[in-house]
C-alpha cells in the first residue's frame, strides 16, 4: 500500500495558476476488474507543474503524467508504461478532469495494466480536493 503523505508545496513559477500547484486528494476507488489491484491511501498529494512546456502530475507510485497546460483548468495527462508496486505488471496511467479557479481539484485517473506486453485489466479513482496553502500542508478553503 502507498502510505506516505508528501508535505504540500507551491510552484513558485506558476504560483497564482490555480491549476498548478500540490493539491490535498482524496482517493475513491470506483472501478476494478484486476485480479491483483493497486491501493492508494484514502488521502494523498497530487503534485500539477508546467515544466518546459509540459503539464506534469506527479502522484506517489504512478509513472509521471504528461500533457500540455490548458488555461481553462482542464487537465490531460498519459504516462508512458512504467512499473506498477505489483511485481511483474507494468501500467500506462491517464488524468483528466478539470481545477476550478478556486483551486477545486476534480480528476479520474484510469491505470490499464499489462505484463509481458500483454493487457491484464483496468482500475479508476476519483480525486478530489483543494489546492494546499504555500505555507502550510492544510487545504485552502474555498471563496464563497
Amino acid at each position: 500500500m502507498v502510505g506516505a503523505v508528501l508535505l504540500a508545496t507551491a510552484v513558485p513559477a506558476h504560483a497564482d495558476d490555480p491549476a498548478t500547484g500540490s493539491f490535498e486528494a482524496r482517493f475513491e476507488q470506483i472501478g476494478n476488474n484486476c485480479e491483483h489491484s493497486i491501493a492508494y491511501p484514502a488521502r494523498g498529494v497530487v503534485k500539477i507543474e508546467v515544466k518546459g512546456g509540459d503539464l506534469q502530475v506527479d502522484i506517489e507510485r504512478t509513472p509521471l503524467m504528461l500533457g500540455k497546460p490548458r488555461k481553462d483548468g482542464k487537465i490531460n495527462a498519459k504516462s508512458r508504461p512504467g512499473h506498477t508496486a505489483v511485481e511483474g505488471m507494468d501500467g500506462v496511467f491517464t488524468v483528466a478532469g478539470r481545477i476550478t479557479s478556486e483551486g477545486m481539484l476534480s480528476l479520474t485517473l484510469i491505470g490499464e495494466y499489462q505484463a509481458g506486453g500483454k493487457p491484464l485489466c483496468t482500475q479508476s479513482w476519483s480525486l478530489s480536493g483543494l489546492k494546499a496553502r504555500p505555507d502550510s500542508s492544510e487545504p485552502a478553503r474555498p471563496k464563497r
